[in-house]
């Protein structure tokens, strides 16, 4: 009986209608759990009417405010855009880094194609020579690679992961087990994966860049991660169109952040930038914790500074999309709030006009001191006497890319450049097989090579310090081998480099070789193979074979000038590009054509000078009206994410265009310094307005002796300190240096110092100028009290610096701290803030004393014969602080105007630019600018001038 209900039981479970009913059964119940069961913050999966659906958290970014300058005119502002960005959507397994890694490099493709480009703000680039480099160092690169390696602490780094080179970075990030960027298949195993295999390293890197921003948005689902911003139509349509083969991808509206006069304005305004490390995200939080690592903030500048003010409110959305991608609602929307409008108290037409008058004042000075020679002893003269040999500037022409050696070689070059190429490549050949024989064969001594050869084995030598192949900091610098090889130069490069293996000074990790069983010949031709490999690539050993082509004449100005043709660096119209072609015009004559009318800029050169900076300050309130830093850079291709190709030629150009020559840049103030020493001496009671000093032009009192500027041509006699202030004589302020520094015990340095640090103190040339961007702290001098009382020693101070200082001597007393922020509007136009300049202190002195200094400034320009025709009262102090004797000096001029009723004050510096008089007439027309005692046109005309050096005052 048993067995039979067995059998029926077995039956029924077997039916056709059984199975049915269960698998019926099962599916409701699924269904039922995920209509009600299924919940999840982010991403919400669940099924209504049978159709399952997304539920999305949307974020939504409010508006970064604007930048106006004090008379509203639009500095900086959003513009409608369209991104494109990718989800992670792929499924966990061993394709998923493959597939994911694909659809990346398509989709750049697709925009590359496109003419757009990605973003990129990486820590790493890739420089001239195709090396990975970082492109931020000290904590900044300990942050770095603490986020890559997973630390919370830059102090959790091991040692191996703080010393890490970028390569290590880029194969770490691509391996296996992180986002395994390389091609692989199904037999590929863990040990036999090759990072970056089957890539470019420039499309690796782009690859990584959208790899470690998507692992950055990781903990956050649904996050999308930004490829390339404000991408054209063409683009969009075509994404759009390949959709299905590229899962994750999307086009998504946004804005993106445009500056309207990037090259004059971008050393204030900065420039935007995702966030790019937990640091500075952490930082952001503490001021607003709705800070996301996604955020786009200030990087730089007053988009850095004001970053409070400038960034919007967030909104929200909540929207559901089915399982094609199609939102089907939108819920719960929360509107995003505008950032506020930020005034500054800047004036736009005047910040564009100086700057252009600085760069014709530095393409005048060029202009002016360009010589038709080969070479220039610069030892044998003077600084300000310096010349520019014309082949120096051909060759600068390679040395700072402004001709693209890359191009030479490639297929649509034109005929010229081919000309170049083909004597280039016969001559690196020829540098190159003498280079192995002298360093394998012949190896004759340092001393016995030609210049040309000498340079090329001293670029090899550094090249293997800055590899690490040879350990700098093993070699024992007294060592006599050392000194043999650096300083007596009586040894070759095969017995130094020899030495250096048998002192064990090499680090033989670094080079690919079996050291167990190689000898020192081994090691020795092995690195010498080495570094000759890495130097035929090497863009700076490449340009100093360009070098001693262009000196040896196997390259003629002629063939330059026509590639700078060739190449659209210059453009001409028809007739003068026949005369150059035709001959009927000298390479010579060209260049300085193109110098003059600035077809060729300082800033391409990059010979001195090429680089100045000016401050005007509104001597009443503390507003800086122009802060100019020559030359900028275009803050457009850094914002939105930083355009690879545009930082790396930033990086690698010669005049440093980032580098803000009005707050960072810092010399010496030259005789720019002596009301300090006037104002110390007058208020300490060293000197009275009346007491005379005699310049015999030699000061004797200290050793060595101190000579005055008119030393050798005769001396000033008897001066009080406004004499001395309108002469710049040296030697009245070397004995007031001396007496300040005198006590009952005699004469003291460290005392003088002292005793002068509270009056630059006073002028507030000891701290920070208060100006609302990123600046470097001032250095008071520490050594010499008798020199530094005319602005030696070593005082080092930014343009900023001494604009603060001339404001304060203008208006008699009242030192700001100086301000780039005028106010605060919301979108409206409502008022938040209406912000002046701080009072940081007076200085509280006899009027008859700032009568004395004010009378002496003033008379420095009336002396001045280029100030003859000056129809405003200017006062104001020159000054030239020498850096080096192979280089031309710095030149400073501060002033203010109108002299009977200060105004405005300025402070201008020209970086080796000669002589404090070129500082001076730059000065003079940017006063006829403001004043408009001249036309514009008569002062800014796109033109370099032939400048004479007249003055009747030299310091």
């Amino acid at each position: 009986m048993f067995e039979e209900f067995r059998e029926k039981l077995i039956e029924l479970l077997t039916s056709r209608i059984f199975v049915l009913l269960v698998i019926a059964f099962v599916t409701t119940s699924i269904l039922v759990y995920r209509v009600f069961d299924l919940q999840i913050v982010h991403g919400e999966e669940y099924l209504d009417s049978f159709e399952t659906r997304i539920k999305k958290e949307i974020t939504i970014e409010g508006t970064r405010g604007n930048i106006y300058d004090r008379n509203g005119n639009l500095l900086a502002y959003n513009e409608l855009a369209h991104a494109v960005t990718i989800e992670d959507v792929y499924e966990n397994g061993r394709y998923k880094n493959l597939n994911l890694n694909t659809t990346i490099y398509n989709t750049i493709k697709i925009i590359e194609d496109n003419k757009d480009k990605v973003v990129s703000d990486f820590r790493i680039a890739l420089d001239r020579n195709d090396e990975y480099y970082f492109t931020v160092e000290g904590s900044q690169l300990n942050r770095f690679l603490a986020d890559v390696y997973g630390h919370s602490s830059i102090n959790d780094l091991t040692v191996k992961e703080k010393t890490s080179t970028p390569d290590d970075v880029i194969n770490y990030l691509c391996g296996w087990d992180r986002f395994r960027i390389g091609f692989y298949n199904e037999n590929t195993k863990k040990d036999g994966f090759i990072p970056g295999n089957g890539y470019s390293r420039t499309d690796l890197l782009k690859i990584l860049n959208v790899r470690y921003d998507m692992n950055n948005n990781s903990y956050q689902k649904y996050i999308s991660t930004t490829i390339a911003s404000d991408v054209c139509e063409e683009t969009v349509a075509v994404i759009m169109e390949n959709n299905n083969e590229l899962p994750g991808v999307s086009i998504e509206e946004g804005t993106i952040r445009k500056y309207v006069d990037p090259v004059y304005m971008s050393n204030i305004l900065g420039y935007t930038g995702k966030v790019s490390s937990t640091d500075e995200l952490t930082s952001l939080q503490e001021i607003n914790v709705n800070y996301t690592i996604n955020d786009t903030v200030g990087k730089l500048g007053i988009e850095k500074s004001m970053e409070s003010y400038l960034q919007g409110k967030k909104g929200s959305e909540t929207i559901f999309v089915n399982s094609v991608g199609k939102t089907t609602e939108v819920a719960n929307y929360i509107e995003p709030i505008a950032g506020n409008d930020i005034y500054l108290t800047i004036d736009k037409d005047l910040q564009i006009a100086v700057y252009k008058m600085l760069e014709e004042h530095l393409a005048s000075i060029l202009y002016t001191k360009i010589i038709n020679a080969k070479e220039f002893d610069a030892s044998s003269v003077s600084a300000s006497k310096i010349m520019i040999p014309i082949y120096d500037v051909y060759i600068a022409l390679f040395n700072n890319n402004v001709i693209d050696i890359d191009h030479l070689g490639e297929t649509d070059a034109k005929d010229n450049e081919k000309i170049i190429y083909e004597r280039y490549m016969s001559k690196k050949e020829a540098v190159f097989d003498r280079l192995r024989t002298e360093l394998l064969e012949t190896k004759n001594p340092y001393e016995d090579l030609k210049t040309e050869y000498k340079v090329y084995e001293s670029y090899l030598v550094d090249k293997l310090y800055q590899e690490g192949i040879v350990n700098k900091d093993a070699i024992d610098t007294t060592d006599k081998t050392y000194i043999a090889w650096t300083i007596d130069e009586t040894i070759s490069a095969f017995e130094y480099l020899n030495y250096c293996i048998s002192m064990n000074w090499i680090d033989v990790s670094t080079l690919d070789i079996d050291t167990q069983y190689s000898d020192s010949e081994k090691i020795y031709n092995y690195m010498i193979n080495y570094i000759l490999d890495e130097l035929y690539k090497d863009k700076g050993f490449i340009k100093k074979i360009f070098t001693y082509m262009i000196k040896n004449d196997e390259i003629s100005g002629n063939l330059i000038c026509k590639v700078l043709i060739e190449q659209d660096v210059v453009e001409l119209d028809e007739s003068e590009e026949n005369k150059l072609f035709a001959g009927a015009t000298t390479s010579y004559a060209f260049m300085m054509a193109r110098i003059k009318n600035l077809d060729i800029t300082p800033a391409m050169l990059a010979l001195d000078p090429c680089s100045a900076s000016c401050v005007i300050t509104d001597v009443q309130s503390g507003d800086v009206l122009a802060l100019v830093s020559y030359p900028g850079f275009d803050n457009n291709m850094l914002a939105n994410g930083v355009d690879p190709e545009y930082y790396a030629a930033l990086q690698a150009d010669l005049s440093t265009p980032m580098i803000n020559y009005a707050t960072r840049h810092k010399t010496a103030p030259g005789s720019t310094f002596k009301p300090v020493s006037a104002t110390a001496g007058l208020i300490e009671g060293v000197i009275t307005t009346g007491t005379r000093f005699t310049c015999t032009g030699l000061f004797d009192k200290v050793a060595p002796p101190a000579a005055c500027w008119i030393y050798g041509q005769g001396a000033h006699g008897s001066l009080n300190v406004t004499e001395a202030i309108r002469h710049s004589c040296n030697m009245f302020f070397y004995e007031l240096g001396y007496q300040l520094g005198t006590s009952p015990n005699g004469y003291s340095s460290d005392y003088a110092l002292s005793r002068l640090q509270v009056y630059a103190d006073a002028y507030g040339l000891t701290d920070l100028s208060g100006v609302e961007i990123e600046e470097s702290m001032p250095s008071f001098s520490t050594t010499d009290g008798v020199r530094s009382c005319i602005g030696q020693g070593s005082h080092s101070y930014t343009t900023v610096g001494l604009a603060r200082y001339v404001t304060a001597v203008a208006n008699s007393g009242t030192c700001y701290n100086l301000t780039l922020l005028d106010r605060v509007t919301d979108r409206s136009g409502n008022l938040l803030k209406d912000n002046e300049a701080t009072i940081r202190n007076e200085i509280t002195m006899d009027p008859s004393y700032w009568r004395a200094i004010h009378q002496g400034m003033r008379e420095v320009v009336e002396s001045r014969s280029d100030y003859e025709d000056m129809k405003i009262k200017v006062a104001g102090k020159t000054g030239t602080a020498e850096e080096s004797r192979n280089r031309a000096n710095h030149a400073l001029f501060v002033c203010y105007a109108p002299y009977d009723s200060p105004q405005i004050a300025v402070a201008t510096r020209i970086a080796y630019g000669y002589s404090s008089t070129y500082a001076a007439q730059t000065t003079k027309d940017i006063l006829n600018y403001y004043f408009k005692t001249e036309d514009e046109e008569e002062l800014i005309t796109g033109q370099a001038q032939v400048l004479d050096n007249v003055t009747t005052v030299t310091d």
